[in-house]
């Protein structure tokens, strides 16, 4: 079924098909049952690292104002789309409105160039803080951390204007379907009724150029920064490794699946749906995890204040 007005004799479509993870229903159920859960500890997991770092004035310094950016955008990144994934498990018809899937490639593209710009700063906090220690409450002090953090959002919110402009001045006078459980960029324009080898160019020049540039700086300066670690002492050093490890899986889960998609033409693989999978709901998951099971600092501030609220519910 395609839904479309009669407009001059050219159908203009108003709503998108999404194929969805499958179309078995066993499988869509499982699916349900797994990403149900992965959101409700993604939720759970990332507000209680901002709630942590908000209490413990211990942890009022620039890496956990950056890590609580993250938390906060790996909330609002996964909600964009999973939601609408777990809804669609239950129905037959996965239809999303032009409007809604032109929202949703707004905020997706929002929330994901922002946390592209914000790895990249919290590699040059890690950077400053292991290689120029003394520097550190000079360079990074808290006017420059509010900059920098304005600076990563406005640039995000650019980024995701400009994407979705290119795609919402398309005709759209087709196909309806989108091979995918969510709408993003690629899928969509594959759709238009017009030659979009130019679009394509463009998006390949911005999505694609930010993320490659991107994770070559923050290879450099974690290649910089384990460098200088070869002349710290051994106790130190551990701790700086750690935190590093930490922040490389980050950056290689999350931009290894921007690389895979937004670097190439829009062509569909059979492992799209699995990349994005990650993308959407494992990252933001695993993000938490990361940071606190490999974080003595965190760890201990979480004890303390479930240790607080026991104390609290027992009086």
């Amino acid at each position: 079924m395609e839904e479309a007005i009669l407009l001059n004799q050219t159908f203009i479509v108003t709503h998108f098909r999404l194929t969805g993870l499958s179309v078995n229903q066993k499988v869509q159920m499982a699916a349900f049952s797994v990403f149900f859960l992965f959101y409700v500890l993604t939720l759970i997991g990332n507000i209680l690292i901002i709630i942590t770092i908000i209490y413990d004035r211990r942890l009022h310094t620039p890496m956990y104002f950056f890590l609580s950016n993250l938390s906060l955008i790996d909330v609002c990144h996964s909600t964009v789309t999973v939601p609408k994934m777990l809804i669609d498990t239950w129905s037959e018809g996965k239809f999303i409105s032009f409007s809604a899937c032109v929202t949703q490639m707004f905020f997706l593209h929002l929330f994901a160039c922002t946390e592209i710009f914000l790895l990249t700063v919290m590699a040059y906090d890690r950077y400053v803080a292991i290689c120029k220690p003394l520097q550190y409450m000079t360079v990074m002090n808290w006017k420059v951390c509010a900059l920098l953090a304005a600076a990563l959002w406005t640039g995000g919110t650019v980024h995701s204007i400009a994407l979705t402009s290119l795609t919402i001045k398309l005709p759209y006078c087709g196909p309806d379907k989108i091979d995918n459980f969510f709408c993003d960029v690629p899928q969509v324009i594959k759709l238009a009724c017009i030659d979009t080898h130019i679009i394509e160019i463009l998006i390949v020049s911005n999505s694609g150029l930010i993320s490659v540039v991107c994770f070559v700086v923050l290879v450099v300066s974690y290649a910089v920064i384990l460098v200088n670690l070869r002349q710290q002492i051994s106790g130190g050093r551990r701790k700086a490794l750690s935190t590093c490890a930490a922040h490389l899986t980050v950056v290689t889960l999350f931009l290894g699946h921007c690389i895979f998609v937004y670097s190439r033409p829009s062509t569909s693989l059979p492992e799209d749906k699995v990349v994005s999978v990650f993308f959407t709901a494992v990252t933001p998951l695993l993000n938490p995890i990361i940071y606190t099971l490999r974080n003595e600092d965190m760890k201990n501030a979480l004890n303390k204040l479930m240790g607080r609220q026991e104390r609290k519910a027992g009086k």
